[in-house]
């Protein structure tokens, strides 16, 4: 696609948003109920869904089909002009889609794929309480008994799996293969019997995670995402996405948004009369911030554009940019001071950059977690990217 076409592209989207971004849903988002939650982000997602923004990324005969400079233009236009974020299908637009994509059957795709665009919400069953960072060492059970397999377990830090309709699971099939062996991929109906999902309270106040017990829940044999014991192979496409692909965007909240955001903060007059930005120190950080957020968006378009990444790339775009997002608003709420402790909510449909600094700072952590620690980011990126010898295992 050409330039002109991209600036008449950007003009498109600009006068879209205009028409059709909700005026004062942060206000109105803040300390609302799940229900309004969930409604909210519904309706949002089939306004995006009706022009075309809702899933750019997927293929042309999927509804997507948009080229990444396009993407680009859509996410910097939806930043600039304070969109609400979509938060709730998050997982399936992305993690889900990504994997049925990739590893899914024709009629798998044919059932979830226009689902997700009706509203379909999927949670990711992935961690464990003694298998997080290590996730091959997953102890949940999948039986094999006639054409259905009986599952049983507890999955812990899967995100919106309180308001989730279907579940991205790992389950072990053979106990005595090695751990990354015999793993198996299933697409849970969350619906099923013996499936209980308890919201867990975090330090800011919300719910956003929630373990999932599983008892004896049975999942038709046809919900089998690749081979039986094959599973491993097919999370790297889901985690591949969730450590690249979905950068694209976040990236550019970040840089736009967020860091304007910061800029505006640090813009304030104090009690003094002067402001934050006056001090050459905080002009410097300023600086700094930007210079990274630059490099942090032309590494994502990069990534997405290439047909071909490097086997370390998705950790390289995951790692750089949850620790800048933790600098971030570390420094945000460095500046906001004592004021900024007050702020203890923040809009649900916003992302890890709402203006709640001390609230966001904590919740950027989070993202140094989920889809691989910073460390096995790390470890990946030496292994696999630079071709260091691989880390000894701990005999056990």
């Amino acid at each position: 696609m050409t330039a002109p076409d991209r600036r008449d592209f950007r003009t498109e989207v600009r006068d879209w948003c205009a028409a059709h971004v909700p005026t004062n849903w942060r206000n109105e988002q803040t300390g609302v109920s799940d229900e309004t939650f969930v409604a909210f982000q519904q309706e949002w997602f089939a306004e995006l869904h009706a022009a075309g923004y809702a899933v750019p990324h997927w293929p042309a005969e999927w509804g997507g089909g948009m080229s990444v400079a396009d993407q680009v233009v859509l996410y910097q236009e939806l930043a600039a002009h304070d969109a609400p974020r979509l938060v709730l299908p998050f997982v399936s637009i992305h993690h889900a889609a990504s994997t049925l994509f990739a590893a899914g059957t024709d009629e798998q795709r044919r059932r979830h794929l226009p689902a997700i665009c009706d509203g379909e919400i999927w949670c990711q069953g992935f961690s464990e309480p003694g298998a997080g960072s290590d996730m091959a060492a997953l102890s949940t059970t999948a039986r094999k008994v006639g054409d259905t397999y009986v599952v049983n377990g507890q999955k812990l830090w899967a995100s919106g799996a309180a308001h989730a309709d279907w579940c991205l699971l790992l389950a072990r099939t053979d106990p005595d293969a090695p751990k990354r062996r015999g793993i198996s991929y299933f697409l849970m109906d969350m619906r099923t019997p013996g499936v209980e999902v308890r919201p867990i309270r975090q330090a800011t106040g919300e719910s956003h995670f929630c373990e999932i017990f599983l008892s004896d829940v049975v999942i038709p044999a046809e919900n089998l995402v690749g081979p039986e014991n094959e599973g491993w192979r097919v999370a790297q496409e889901t985690l591949g996405a969730e450590r690249g692909m979905t950068m694209l965007e976040l990236a550019e909240r970040l840089g736009h948004a967020g860091f304007r955001w910061l800029v505006d903060l640090c813009g304030r007059a104090g009690a003094d009369g002067t402001r934050p930005r006056d001090h050459a120190m905080v002009a410097d950080r300023l600086a700094c911030l930007e210079t990274e957020l630059t490099g942090l968006r032309a590494l994502c378009a990069a990534f997405v554009a290439d047909d071909n990444p490097g086997p370390a790339d998705a950790s390289i775009v995951k790692l750089y940019y949850s620790e800048l997002l933790q600098r971030m608003t570390d420094f945000g709420a460095e500046v906001a001071g004592l004021g900024g402790q007050t702020a203890l909510r923040k809009p649900m449909s916003s992302g890890w950059e709402s203006g709640s600094w001390v609230l966001d700072f904590i919740g950027s952590w989070e993202w140094t977690i989920p889809g691989g620690t910073s460390e096995i980011q790390r470890t990946i990126i030496g292994e696999r990217g630079l071709g260091l010898p691989r880390e000894p295992q701990v005999a056990k």
